[in-house]
């Protein structure tokens, strides 16, 4: 019987012979070893700690989380509940007011609208009332109301011109050959056109100064051609020039008979209406004379219209009483008196001659249309706006329009338009609801009646918006 023999790994280690280098190999030393594992125990116990804190940290932030969001929850759940029982809350109290008073909600608001619009009516009724006594004993207040109903049926511009005129130029070598070689095509060109040319005072612009504004308009035509053309030498600039005045001269015909039949005066001797023309340029406190002599035109037809008299004598005095203005550095004497003898002998009546020379009380008015003639000047001129002596009124209208309506709770932004005819009042729709910004526009339109002063109707309105905001990503 053969024996059975275990090979055992461990056995066979044991019975392997060592390498060369296992047996030049030295042990390491028992201390080294033992300080090594202490040290890397101690980093492990550290390790240990620092995780642990972290653990209890995340837990705290976990359980804080978890308490907010109950509490929200709560909060959600006592709004909802609330929200509830407030609107069961209203329709009790509107059940029980229907009760009391025997009306529906419906029959209720109807009734209020029906009471608020009596009253407004009684309202309306005695004011005209007062208007209308008003009117019959006072004739102050009988001017004042005509010369308001045709302020506001008229509605014109105006423009604002000065003694200078600005021409831009393409780049500054253009101010060299508008100077030309010695000064030659600067002075050709002052010389030709009675302008002075201003070069150094504003970068990339010419600036023409005259009193004339005809030949203010001519020179500006002369120079923005040449300067379109680039050759700039004397024989072309008195070709400009010629073709320059040739163009004024159609435009100012052409302005004449535009003023005439916007004005809707017919007949007009051409001298009359080439004189008209002429003062398309020209000025009188910032107001260009020809807009104001139109304007006076329907301000006069509107007023004697008014008051039954001669609405054509009225129109062409109106449209003609400033036209001594245009040859004034020919003739001697004050305009009024110019233009009424310049009327006479260009085929217009005693009536319309006569207006035109009382309108600054030269001549005592004789006629109802030269008082209407008088008025209609005078209005147009102190027109916000119009003039440059009535600017800091008109500014000051229209900061007192808005200190008024600002002074009301929730009003944000106010702004006085059309001329201080319209303001427009925005307010905080958060604190403002609809009956509320009704109230106010009420209230503001009432603060205006006591504290101003004021020609026509204010229209105030009142906005309320609403606006929802929110953003994506």
């Amino acid at each position: 019987m053969s024996q059975r023999v275990l090979w055992l790994p461990w056995r066979r280690d044991r019975d392997r012979e060592p390498t060369p280098d296992a047996r030049a190999a030295p042990l390491p030393a028992p201390a080294a070893a033992s300080d090594e594992l202490r040290v890397r125990r101690e980093e492990i116990a550290r390790m240990e700690e620092l995780a642990l804190r972290d653990t209890e940290s995340l837990a705290i932030q976990r359980a804080d989380v978890e308490r907010r969001t109950q509490a929200l929850e709560d909060r959600e759940r006592n709004l909802a509940v609330a929200q509830e029982e407030l609107k069961q809350a209203k329709r009790v109290q509107r059940r029980e007011l229907e009760r009391l008073s025997g009306l529906s909600a419906a029959q209720a608001k109807q009734m209020l609208l029906a009471e608020v619009e009596q009253e407004a009516r009684q309202q309306a009724g005695l004011r005209l009332q007062e208007v209308e006594a008003q009117t019959r004993h006072e004739a102050e207040r009988r001017a004042r109301n005509i010369l308001s109903v045709a302020i506001a049926r008229l509605a014109a511009k105006h423009s604002s011109e000065s003694t200078t005129r600005l021409v831009e130029l393409p780049n500054d070598e253009m101010k060299g050959r508008i100077i030309g070689r010695d000064g030659r095509n600067i002075r050709a060109l002052e010389k030709l056109t009675g302008v002075d040319l201003i070069i150094d005072e504003t970068p990339s612009a010419v600036v023409l100064s005259s009193f004339d504004g005809v030949r203010r308009e001519v020179a500006r035509l002369t120079l923005e051609r040449l300067i379109a053309d680039g050759r700039i030498h004397p024989a072309l600039i008195e070709e400009t020039y010629e073709h320059a005045r040739e163009e004024v001269k159609s435009k100012i015909a052409e302005d004449g008979e535009r003023a005439a039949l916007e004005a809707r005066v017919n007949g007009l001797d051409p001298e009359l209406l080439r004189l008209l023309g002429e003062l398309r340029y020209r000025t009188s406190y910032g107001q260009n004379v020809l807009d104001h002599l139109i304007e006076c035109s329907q301000l006069a037809a509107l007023m004697a219209e008014e008051l039954g008299a001669s609405v054509e004598t009225a129109r062409r005095a109106a449209l003609l009483h400033d036209i001594g203005k245009a040859v004034t550095h020919e003739v001697e004497g004050p305009h009024a008196l110019v233009g009424g003898r310049m009327a006479r002998r260009h085929g217009e009546s005693e009536a319309v001659a006569h207006a035109m020379e009382a309108h600054h009380g030269e001549v005592e008015p004789k006629t109802v249309e030269a008082v209407v003639v008088q008025a209609a000047d005078a209005v147009s001129g102190a027109r916000p706006g119009a003039r440059g002596d009535a600017l800091e009124q008109y500014v000051g209208r229209l900061r007192d329009l808005e200190e008024i309506a600002q002074r009301h709770q929730g009003v944000e932004r106010v702004f006085a338009m059309r001329a201080g005819r319209e303001i427009r009042v925005i307010v905080d729709p958060g604190e403002v609801d609809d009956e509320r910004a009704a109230l106010i526009s009420h209230e503001i339109s009432t603060a205006i009646e006591k504290e101003m002063e004021y020609p026509g109707r204010i229209k105030v309105t009142v906005i309320r918006e609403s606006r929802a905001t929110s953003y994506a990503g």
